[in-house]
């Protein structure tokens, strides 16, 4: 759809934030309008289905993290979007190939004795990088960074103990069967939406706010902007007058990088379903690999940090190419006639997101709430960095949506 000339709401992004705002809205009879720069709704999460080999791929989220307090669980239910409650086995390595069960052993409780210094180190008076915590000379300090990398976009140096003690785990994590962005455009489709239309500038200089977009300016009272925090931070979205201090607090809150690729898989009865294989366990980059996700015929793999960074600077096909390495090394040259690579993720050269989600850097825990803050009642922040405890996840965006649009109500109930 078209965007009015003026609106009483703008929303900037139509990713699970912009939409849970504009849905809270919806309920409030608020007119509002979603603005978009892709051709799709879901941002940073998008299902793909490759209908002639019948498997689904999440580009981006794809876990209901902390499901038993993720709103997105009973949102699929009202939609009738199954869930898939088998866990994760993030923690083995199925047919015991490569990583033996004594050496898993070993490398978890060092991994537990490294969480317990982190947890330790929060009660702190001063931040500090959680690599600092890790034992030095410890065997396992590779495979434990590795981790890092898939949680948090990036190496441990880059992360700050008090957002990691900040975020809320509670261990459930399920799926959707029809997938996850699949289920987020389902929640946001009756919203209204302008697609293709890419916002470069915000005015609050004068009485109402122009939005200066790729298909003219919109005027709106209030403004919600759900931008990832590196379009904030570079720039690539700007205000006017300028906000020294949000494009400070969305420095400090990059986006990492965890990236992943889809690989069809002939003879599929070989490997076990829901299994999990680490690429190898010596090295920070490698990558993780999902057999056979709720049954499909399929193997997905998962990079993350400065390594998932540096295979996408290398082009096409080489996520691809270092899957099939990783995996040939582990299952044996034959695998690499059994697999066919469907697609694959590229998040940083996304230019609506330049990476995949939020880290606070060391002494940057604060920047969260900086980033949430309402500007002069006008303009409202919102999207997965501004969540305190659910950053970096669906959930997390969905419930800053839901936040930020109670404080434009809020706002409008002071008017009246």
């Amino acid at each position: 759809m078209s965007h009015p000339s003026e609106i009483d709401v703008a929303i900037i992004g139509a990713g699970a934030a912009g939409l849970a705002a504009a849905r809270t809205l919806q309920q409030a009879n608020i007119p509002a309008i979603v603005l978009e720069g892709r051709n799709r709704l879901g941002g940073r999460s998008h299902t793909i289905h490759y209908a002639s080999d019948n498997v689904l791929f999440d580009l981006g989220c794809e876990w209901l993290h902390s499901a038993d307090k993720n709103p997105f669980v009973p949102i699929a239910r009202e939609l009738g979007f199954a869930i898939d409650e088998t866990r994760p086995k993030w923690r083995e390595q199925s047919l015991d190939i490569g990583f033996r069960r004594t050496e898993r052993e070993a490398y978890l409780q060092a991994m537990d004795a490294f969480e317990a210094r982190l947890e330790a180190a929060s009660d702190l008076p001063e931040d500090s990088a959680a690599s600092k915590w890790l034992e030095p000379g410890n065997r396992w300090n590779p495979r434990i960074d590795s981790i890092s990398t898939y949680v948090n976009g990036c190496e441990l140096d880059a992360v700050s103990v008090y957002d990691v003690d900040a975020y809320e785990d509670t261990g459930v994590n399920w799926r959707v069967r029809r997938g996850y962005g699949a289920l987020i455009a389902a929640y946001g489709a009756p919203c209204p939406v302008a697609l293709d239309t890419r916002v470069t500038r915000i005015d609050h200089s004068g009485a109402n706010v122009r939005i200066e977009t790729s298909h003219g300016t919109v005027r709106a009272q209030k403004v919600i902007v759900t931008a990832p925090t590196d379009l904030i931070a570079n720039e690539t979205l700007r205000f006017h007058p300028a906000l020294p201090a949000k494009v400070a607090a969305a420095a400090g809150l990059p986006l990492g990088l965890a990236d992943k690729v889809m690989l069809a898989l002939d003879e599929p009865e070989v490997l076990p379903v829901d299994g999990h294989l680490y690429g190898a366990f010596d090295r920070v980059g490698i990558g993780s690999y999902h057999l056979r996700p709720m049954g499909q015929n399929c193997i997905e793999g998962f990079f993350g940090g400065g390594f998932a960074r540096s295979l996408g600077d290398q082009g096409e096909g080489a996520l691809a190419a270092q899957a099939i390495d990783e995996l040939a090394a582990l299952l044996g040259a034959d695998i690499r006639k059994k697999v066919r690579v469907l697609g694959a993720s590229h998040w940083a050269h996304d230019e609506f997101a330049q990476g995949s989600y939020s880290h606070a850097l060391p002494g940057h825990a604060d920047d969260r709430a900086t980033l949430a803050a309402p500007v002069d009642g006008r303009l409202f922040f919102a999207g997965e960095a501004t969540s305190p405890n659910f950053f970096s996840t669906a959930h997390g965006a969905q419930e800053s949506g839901v936040r930020a649009a109670g404080e434009v109500l809020a706002s409008l109930t002071t008017l009246a």
